[in-house]
């Protein structure tokens, strides 16, 4: 079905914009024409007429002094449009008979047109705030701590740093920068590179959708403790204020008195001047009741302050009269018992799932609850969250960074991370576990970003953002192992002081610290041990699970973004409105992640967490760069981003992409391999008859749970690839969006490049456009001549 902005560009010209009023009633005449004719909106828009006028009033500021013309008059074609910053004169006249004013405005950049009708980012803030909270997630904060220390202390961040340089930012580069240029969804971005490339975007989607089944169990678990944090409170608070009643003439009230003046018949808006007094008296009860409200606020204040945390202490067993500690507590910990019995209902192993934890099951409804009103109007809404969720986990570390330094035992937990150990770099497991945690923290892949960079202007400048995003996810995840083992060197200084009151012969500080866990062992077990030794303990809590939930929350916009695009892009469901799709997404995630609600559900999280994304996330992102630097063309690509940033990338970005990232994923995905082959693999149970965890290897029927996630994203690439060979299209082939060439370039002042002498012999470029090297790739398409294909189609 044609779209608005199709049939706006039949009956005016491209970038014309008038005076507001004239041209509302313009495009509102337009509209009422089209849902007459099609009888139903346009695929994924909440309100189409209101979208359309909210574009094009954003035009005002952006684009050159035009008018509208009457109705019926012919529209020029691209080729025939006035060069940029060009004005374009003719008379206008409204719907109403007034006369057309011309309105003489600012020059715009390319792009910043009515020809651009894909959803765009408010500001530029919007989308960098989105970019960070989506790549900064969990994985910063409780993985990369313990991998520091783990592996060679201050020593690794030389293997971390080296696998950001080669791997992280030059495929978090390609990414933006394919899906501002192509301007679709991971699927369709990757169905146009090539049809037979279509399954790596199914691929990305299928993972994404994994992922964000388990990871929505993380909010779920944040909301509960937070929700724990709450209840001593439900009980402390004071009844609300209750109004006096006001009696009325039904039940034995006093007549309204009679012969006063009113105001009826003078339209001043008062009812008499005599009842004025009834606003003083409202304003000074409002007055005394919101000085007595307010000592409810600080009373919650003060308990908060002072109520013991639930997992501060071992809940209590009376028996013949004779409070005894619960022996499961008694052996462990109060903080231990907290998360694997009161939280998690845990069982002894994954095959004995046992009871359904309801209160888990609240929790992930209320998490899914919460996706969606975040998500469903898109950027719209997600977008405007991000002003909260992205910056609010950065101002909770710097709270801990401060509170952190001023503890004792502070300096042993900074100098046990960073203290080098540089034999550690001969060992291939770190090297490893560097390229791993940087490809994962990043979210390559997912096709999140992609989705994000495709709601961009064709000019913003990519490269910039892959550089800035890409530093920052590096020093969050340094700032966040000093914040961290600033406060676990503050745990352990008081584990070692009490080992040496007791007398013990074995106490060594290095080894308590060696101890630390991660992911949700450092998050819900080690550090709120931790925060229990600190003064106002249950607000240091609220803040730390606050910060956990929003990197959570920001992280899962961007992993169901790539789904919901995809969907969006491949119009599979072309009557369904976005946000009702949305809707039924999460609400089908949101049985799903059922699995995870019940005694096992802790041992099938793992399952997920190692492997639903793992292995099919390194196959996708290295089809990517083959994509890009074998099919598509490094030349093409190079050109490309000229386009919309006005310098072609480097020779070391090149090198990356057709080279140096691709084999980095091979080795990392074979050593991967062949190390669940030769160490096995296995988690965590926990024994309750000790009080604490046990290792255990995956029993086989769980790996076949693994071949299916594997498999049924990762299959898809071969699979759409075959499937084209054989003539079944799985994926139809849509138009390409709307890209300005012709104005970028004379924007930017471009000439044609020559392929030096180095592109010819290092990358295979020729001078026509086409590449050598493994396959042969032909030249690009005449852009120009596409841009008018697509107009003449569009107007036929």
């Amino acid at each position: 079905m044609a779209n608005a902005g199709h049939l706006i560009r039949r009956t005016s010209q491209r970038e014309m914009l008038a005076p507001q009023k004239s041209l509302e009633r313009y495009e509102m005449r337009d509209m009422r024409r089209l849902m007459s004719e099609n009888g139903a909106p346009s695929y994924g828009t909440t309100n189409q007429v209101y979208d359309e006028l909210q574009k094009r009033t954003s035009l005002k500021k952006r684009t050159a002094s035009v008018t509208i013309p009457e109705e019926g008059g012919s529209s020029p074609t691209r080729s025939a449009r006035p060069p940029v910053g060009a004005s374009v004169d003719g008379d206008a006249s409204g719907d109403d008979g007034t006369d057309g004013e011309e309105t003489a405005i600012a020059v715009g950049k390319p792009g910043d047109s009515a020809d651009n009708d894909r959803e765009s980012w408010d500001s530029k803030w919007q989308y960098l705030l989105a970019v960070v909270g989506y790549a900064v997630g969990l994985g910063s904060v409780w993985r990369f701590p313990y991998l520091c220390q783990k592996n060679g202390g201050g020593a690794f961040l030389l293997p971390y740093l080296i696998m950001l340089a080669v791997e992280g930012i030059p495929i978090f580069y390609l990414e933006l920068a394919i899906g501002q240029r192509l301007r679709k969804g991971a699927i369709g971005i990757w169905n146009q590179v090539s049809p037979y490339l279509g399954g790596i975007g199914m691929a990305s989607a299928i993972v994404s959708f994994n992922v964000a089944l388990y990871y929505n169990t993380i909010i779920a678990w944040c909301l509960y403790y937070l929700a724990q944090l709450s209840l001593p409170l439900c009980h402390r608070v004071a009844p609300p204020y209750e109004a006096p009643h006001i009696p009325t003439p039904s039940d034995g009230g006093q007549q309204p008195l009679s012969g006063l003046p009113t105001s009826r018949g003078h339209g001043s808006g008062t009812v008499s001047p005599y009842l004025g007094g009834i606003g003083m008296a409202s304003a000074i009860v409002s007055f005394n009741v919101a000085l007595y409200y307010n000592t409810i606020i600080a009373w919650c204040l003060y308990y908060l302050a002072q109520s013991p945390l639930p997992w501060s202490d071992c809940p209590k067993l009376t028996i013949n009269d004779t409070e005894i500690d619960i022996p499961e507590c008694a052996r462990s910990s109060p903080t231990e018992y907290f998360w694997y019995r009161e939280t998690l209902d845990i069982t002894s192993d994954i095959a004995n799932p046992m009871r359904f934890n309801w209160k888990i099951c609240a929790c992930l409804v209320a998490a899914w609850v919460l996706t969606y009103l975040c998500m469903a109007k898109g950027i719209a809404s997600s977008g405007k969250v991000v002003y909260v969720t992205a910056p609010f986990p950065y101002l909770v570390l710097v709270i801990f960074f401060v509170r952190g330094i001023t503890l004792d035992g502070m300096e042993d937990g900074l100098r046990h991370l960073f203290t080098p150990d540089f034999e550690k770099l001969l060992d291939p497991s770190v090297w490893l576990d560097a390229g791993t945690q940087i490809f994962f923290s990043m979210g390559l892949a997912f096709g999140g970003l992609i989705a994000f960079s495709s709601y961009n202007p064709v000019h913003n400048n990519c490269f910039r953002d892959a550089i800035v995003c890409g530093l920052i996810n590096c020093a969050t995840a340094i700032f966040a192992a000093v914040v961290v083992f600033s406060i676990l060197g503050f745990k352990a200084h008081i584990t070692y002081d009490e080992c040496v009151a007791q007398n013990a012969t074995r106490c060594d500080l290095d080894e308590i610290l060696k101890n630390s866990a991660s992911g949700t062992g450092l998050a819900f077990i080690v550090f709120t041990e931790a925060i229990n030794q600190f003064p106002w303990a249950p607000l240091w809590s609220v803040l730390f699970f606050l910060m956990l939930f929003t990197l959570g929350i920001d992280s899962e916009f961007g992993t169901l973004e790539g789904v919901i695009t995809s969907i969006v892009d491949m119009k599979i469901f072309p009557n369904i409105r976005k946000e009702l799709l949305t809707g039924i997404l999460c609400a089908m995630c949101c049985c799903l992640s059922m699995v995870f609600a019940h005694g096992a559900g802790n041992y099938i999280f793992i399952l997920f967490d190692n492997f639903s994304g793992n292995i099919p996330l390194l196959i996708i992102a290295f089809f990517e760069c083959i994509g890009v630097s074998y099919i598509y063309g490094l030349k093409r690509f190079s050109d490309d981003i000229e386009l919309m940033t006005g310098s072609r990338p480097g020779s070391f970005w090149l090198i990356c992409w057709k080279y140096v990232s691709p084999s980095v994923m091979l080795i990392i995905l074979a050593a991967s391999i062949i190390k669940q082959i030769v160490t096995g693999s296995g988690y965590d149970a926990w024994d309750e008859t000790i009080g604490d965890v046990v290792y255990k290897e995956w029993p086989l029927w769980s790996w076949s749970i693994v071949a299916v996630l594997v498999l049924v994203s990762a299959l898809w690439i071969p699979l759409i690839a075959v499937t084209r060979l054989c003539g079944v299209h799985i994926i139809q082939d849509d138009e390409p969006a709307w890209f300005p060439t012709a104005e970028l370039r004379e924007f930017h002042s471009l000439v044609p490049h020559k392929v030096t002498s180095l592109e010819k012999h290092l990358f295979c470029m020729n001078e026509d456009g086409s590449e050598g090297l493994c396959c042969i790739i032909p030249p690009p398409p005449n852009d120009d001549d596409a841009d008018d294909d697509v107009i003449t189609t569009q107007q036929a």
